[in-house]
């Protein structure tokens, strides 16, 4: 499938897919949305003293990089991924300058090329552990306090927002925890609700109307 760096409205790149008109990350902001659905709604809502976070959909990398750059408490983050991003695709990407972050260059790039399926100690204060590894075949069990989930969207992979994958993360979740992402459709808030969820309606980053926050209730 076709691959192609291009500029979102916030002068940050992503990886648009032309065959689906799908974007890694939103067309009108990159991180913007990074912030907006995961850090603002996410990470700046979790009271734990050390966050366990579970992305779904790694990518490109920016939401653990952004996450890195914005903790103010040891985090221990897991990205899964079925289909890493090629190092040349990394190297195009410009999120160090656009995050004035140009200190932390080897800290994004150590993020890139540390080995999969092993946990590192990226810094004193971050851990990361990549997985190469299809969504359905998750089986964590109250694992994580926050879950990113950042899959392509319904439209192109409707498999990816089921009830049978929301309560794979509902198990992934420690009671309390919580799930955000930048999708707001009715059947993919029905599809959490089944499994146990409860789930609010929140404003949504540049160009969406709304977002979804999920929790899962405390027994």
């Amino acid at each position: 499938m076709k691959r192609e760096i291009i500029i979102t409205s916030d002068g940050s790149t992503t990886i648009h897919l032309p065959d689906w008109n799908e974007q890694y990350h939103s067309k009108h902001g990159a991180i913007q949305e990074a912030y907006h659905v995961f850090i603002k709604s996410g990470l700046e809502v979790v009271t734990n003293n050390k966050v366990a976070i579970l992305e779904i959909g790694f990518g490109t990398g920016l939401n653990c990089f952004i996450t890195f750059l914005e903790a103010k408490k040891p985090i221990e983050y897991v990205g899964v991924e079925a289909y890493p991003v090629a190092q040349d695709e990394v190297e195009k990407l410009n999120y160090v300058a656009e995050l004035d972050a140009k200190e932390h260059q080897g800290v994004f790039d150590k993020i890139h090329k540390v080995s999969w399926e092993e946990r590192h100690q990226i810094t004193t204060d971050f851990q990361l552990t990549k997985r190469e590894q299809f969504f359905k075949d998750i089986d964590d069990k109250e694992m994580f306090d926050l879950i990113y989930f950042d899959a392509f969207g319904a439209r192109v992979q409707p498999e990816l927002w089921t009830e049978e994958i929301f309560k794979k993360m509902y198990e992934a979740l420690v009671p309390n925890g919580i799930l955000v992402t930048y999708a707001a459709k009715g059947s993919v808030r029905r599809a959490m609700q089944a499994v146990g969820f409860s789930v609010e309606r929140l404003p949504g980053p540049p160009g969406k109307r709304e977002m979804l926050r999920a929790t899962k209730p405390e027994l």
